[in-house]
This record gives structure tokens, C-alpha cells and sequence, in this order.
């Protein structure tokens, strides 16, 4: 389900958060993902474990997580909202060069938790950045984007190719 107007705003054009109150709490589920192209010594550095920072994947995995729980301090029209669940995983395509992220974002409650899932990719391939510009300065973080959502009122949605 999709709607023609803009949620976070009132009729008058005021930006205001969204009254989640009436809704009924669910089960809630998010999948976002995003990649960061890196140069091939920055792509050894996390592959040898070496990085002069330390464990690139495991620290950016912590920051991802991390992220997850502070959105609604980091998006203005956010809700804080309670998590049950944030994981972070990585898959390495070496020949492009790739480091690619998945965030799987829960919580039983009455809002989503899609932006989790995006602010949890991002917050996990800036930090990989940050470990590796000291070799790499010219990664390109790939587009961040929601896969999946399951639950609440528009229920299951996944992205079509």
C-alpha cells in the first residue's frame, strides 16, 4: 500500500511526526542493503585482518548495530523505537572489488523499521570507509536502499528488479 500524499506533513505544510498511536502493535521486519567499491590494497587490508584501526568488518558491523538504535536521534521525524533485533552481515565480492552490507532490522511495535535498516548500512560502510581511507580515499559507497518490509498495516513489500 502507498499513498499519494506526504506522511510528515500536516495539511498546512507543516513538517510534524506522524501519530502512531492508534496503530495496533506487530511484528516488524526491515532488509536494507548498500556496497562500497574499494582500491584492490584496501580490499587486502580487510581481507588479511591487518588494517592499522583493527578488525574493519567487526568494528563496522558494531557500528552498524550501533546506528540502528540511535535513529530516531539522527532522522528529525523519527520514532524512537525499541529493537528486538539488528543484524549486520557482509559478503566480499573480490573480483569488483565490492564489500556488500545487509541490515536486518525487528521490533514489535507500531511503527516500522525501515529507516533503521537504512541508517545501519550507511553507518556500517562510512565506518569501513573511515578504516580504510588511510590506503583509500576514492571508495565509493554504492546506493543504499530498502529490499524488504514485512508487517504493519501496508504489509509485505520487497523491491522488484
Amino acid at each position: 500500500m502507498t499513498t499519494d500524499h506526504l506522511t510528515h506533513f500536516d495539511a498546512s505544510g507543516q513538517a510534524h511526526m506522524v501519530d502512531v498511536g492508534h496503530k495496533s502493535s506487530t511484528h516488524r521486519q526491515a532488509i536494507a542493503t548498500g556496497a562500497i567499491h574499494v582500491s584492490p590494497l584496501a580490499l587486502e587490508k580487510v581481507l588479511a585482518g591487518d588494517s592499522k584501526k583493527g578488525d574493519v568488518l567487526g568494528i563496522a558491523r558494531v557500528a552498524g548495530i550501533m546506528a540502528a538504535k540511535q535513529t530516531g536521534q539522527i532522522i528529525p521525524l523519527c520514532h524512537p523505537i525499541g529493537l528486538t533485533h539488528v543484524a549486520i552481515d557482509f559478503t566480499i565480492d573480490q573480483d569488483k572489488r565490492l564489500i556488500h552490507c545487509q541490515a536486518t532490522t525487528e521490533t514489535m511495535g507500531q511503527t516500522g523499521v525501515e529507516m533503521e535498516a537504512m541508517t545501519a548500512v550507511s553507518a556500517a560502510l562510512l565506518t569501513i570507509y573511515d578504516m580504510l581511507k588511510a590506503v583509500d580515499r576514492s571508495m565509493v559507497i554504492a546506493p543504499i536502499q530498502l529490499q524488504e518490509k514485512k508487517g504493519g498495516k501496508s504489509g509485505h513489500w520487497i523491491r522488484q528488479a
